[in-house]
């Protein structure tokens, strides 16, 4: 049920791409960087403009933006169900910040109102509109960009925070099943997708996944009480294993050091009615790529690496800066 790794033919053909493709890439390197970034509607649960949302994405200065959420969320949004409304900001965005623009328009399991924006002509997407195909200078790089379901969070269920008809959860076991039962639709969904990169230069993954990973929920972690017990979270993990690497845990591998936050900066990491975790990422995979360095963006120096004030979102966003 849970493959560890591409499709065999994929695989097969990126392999040989790593080969034929290393002396050019070390010769040539195109440096990238590619930003996930939740903006909660862009303002419009708030009643704002989308002008600090663009301020944020302009500060960060990214090639390639993941967004999630740019539409609004229905009055009558629960934890169960919370259909998004109205037009995507995404559209003005891409014009006033001068990027090229598409809209992840399909309703599935992956996707909640998401949308790409790319300084890199965009090309095409795949079937479930999970991923598309962007010209970086003559090279194809493909990025997937979904949104997995909050709903039931598992953070919450392990610690007792009351979200919808949700039930308490004890033990690690019971979190990973629950994850499991959550987001295996999201992860199926983008394991169809992956043929689409058949042949990429570079493969990028943003999103919000609404689920920690297993490197940040560790011994050490519940050691110094940030988290309630280490959990081997599946979806990261089954990420991982078709071969992405985690863009943030590379550049900062010291999970207590640099825990990057992402959830939330509406809360205090000690408030005991929410609980400050890391559930927006950057994922790259291709035949020879470095992370260079990976940032979160936020409100304040004490929680984030760039700061941008005043802060438009929910999330935080996290930044990877890669070159390949």
């Amino acid at each position: 049920m849970h493959s560890s790794s591409l499709p065999a033919a994929i695989l097969c053909r990126l392999l040989w791409l790593a080969c034929f493709l290393c002396p050019m890439a070390q010769a040539a390197g195109q440096r990238l960087s590619v930003l996930s970034f939740n903006i909660w509607g862009g303002g419009l649960n708030q009643g704002e403009s989308i002008a600090a949302t663009a301020a944020a994405i302009r500060a960060a200065d990214a090639d390639l933006v993941g967004l999630q959420e740019v539409r609004a969320e229905s009055d009558s949004c629960t934890g169960e169900h919370c259909p998004p409304t109205g037009e995507a900001v995404s559209v003005a965005l891409a014009k006033e910040l001068g990027y090229h623009h598409y809209e992840q328009r399909q309703v599935n399991d992956a996707l909640w109102a998401n949308a790409v924006l790319s300084r890199y002509p965009i090309l095409g997407a795949s079937e479930h509109d999970l991923g598309v195909q962007v010209d970086v200078a003559g090279r194809k790089v493909v990025l997937f960009n979904i949104h997995a379901t909050d709903y039931p969070y598992q953070p919450y269920q392990l610690l007792r925070i009351p979200y919808g008809a949700a039930p308490f959860l004890e033990t690690a076991e019971q979190a990973v099943q629950s994850a499991r039962q959550a987001r295996h639709s999201a992860l199926e969904l983008l394991r169809a997708d992956l043929q689409f990169a058949e042949g990429a230069d570079l493969v990028l993954l943003t999103g919000d996944f609404n689920e920690p990973s297993r490197h940040d929920w560790t011994a050490r972690a519940v050691a110094m009480g940030r988290h309630p017990v280490a959990v081997d979270w599946p979806l990261t993990r089954a990420i991982e294993r078709l071969g992405f690497a985690d863009a943030y845990r590379t550049a900062h591998p010291d999970e207590v050091a640099s825990p990057g936050f992402t959830w939330s900066p509406l809360i205090s990491e000690g408030a005991t009615d929410d609980h400050a975790d890391r559930i927006d990422y950057v994922f790259v995979f291709g035949p020879a790529f470095t992370v260079t360095g990976a940032k979160v963006v936020g409100e304040g120096s004490d929680r984030a690496d760039l700061v941008v004030s005043p802060w438009p979102s929910d999330h935080r966003a996290v930044l990877a800066e890669l070159e390949f």
